[in-house]
């Protein structure tokens, strides 16, 4: 299936910003079971200084800020073609050595909610328990946009009983993680069944399972991810694979906006 995307990023600031600094993953790469038959970005309100490949192997854009700029908006559009593999991406590949997955971050470290959800989680096959751990996630975290806040944990969003796809990324993470299992957090695109426009990106991890290699699981939509989804960026959490992190100078206040479209071609 051939996906068109376009995803826009503008800040509006309410005083002019002397300068800003921003890491852009909002690129997708050639992997497998995707490949990407064009893509671009277009800075306006700034220019784009380089290019590189962090040690997830994520394509980031470093973007600044032109002086004293008032807003600055990135566009990100191009056509990418996927195929259904039933969530499973493959052997482990890149710098960053496959224990490193097994390592907790301030946003995924388990305590008493994380140690709760694992007693409902049999014993069985690694594939089997994962299965388990993504259903029993999505019976105990409403999902409700608006739910949750951007730096809340997996143990946060466990507490509240409700959160968005991140939240339900960061706690199957976590919970994989504490069974001694390497997992990671997703970020990317997903074409969805009812709309075209989006107002945010997608989330979802992936475990690895001797065997098969990495595999996802999107804990929202009940699902392992197959066509519609467009793989991103990885990393140990949302940090490490957020669409726009930055700095700026200055006390401008800011407000933002996304529109996202994904649609088959």
């Amino acid at each position: 299936m051939q996906l068109r995307i376009k995803h826009t990023t503008r800040y509006a600031f309410d005083a002019p910003v002397p300068f800003g600094l921003q890491q852009v993953r909002k690129t997708p790469k050639s992997f497998r079971n995707q490949s990407v038959l064009s893509w671009s970005t277009t800075v306006i309100g700034g220019k784009k200084e380089l290019q590189f490949e962090d040690f997830h192997r994520n394509t980031v854009e470093l973007v600044s800020f032109d002086i004293n700029t008032e807003s600055i908006e990135l566009i990100s559009e191009g056509v990418v073609e996927v195929a259904d593999q039933n969530g499973i991406t493959g052997p482990h590949e890149g710098a960053a050595p496959l224990w490193l997955f097994k390592r907790q971050t301030d946003r995924t470290k388990p305590g008493k909610g994380v140690r709760q959800l694992l007693k409902n989680i049999t014993d069985g096959s690694t594939l089997d328990q994962l299965h388990a751990l993504s259903a029993h996630i999505k019976t105990q975290i409403a999902y409700e946009t608006g739910a949750s806040q951007p730096d809340w944990s997996a143990e946060d969003a466990i507490a509240a009983g409700r959160g968005v796809c991140q939240d339900h990324s960061h706690v199957f993470v976590s919970c994989a993680r504490a069974l001694g299992i390497p997992a990671r957090y997703v970020s990317g695109y997903l074409m969805m069944d009812d709309r075209e426009v989006q107002d945010a990106t997608h989330a979802w991890a992936e475990a690895h399972v001797d065997g098969l290699g990495w595999v996802g699981f999107d804990v929202s939509n009940g699902i392992s991810p197959d066509q519609r989804y467009v793989r991103v960026a990885t990393g140990l959490d949302y940090s490490e694979a957020a669409p726009v992190i930055g700095s700026r100078t200055g006390a401008a206040g800011e407000a933002l906006n996304v529109h996202l479209e994904v649609a088959q071609q």
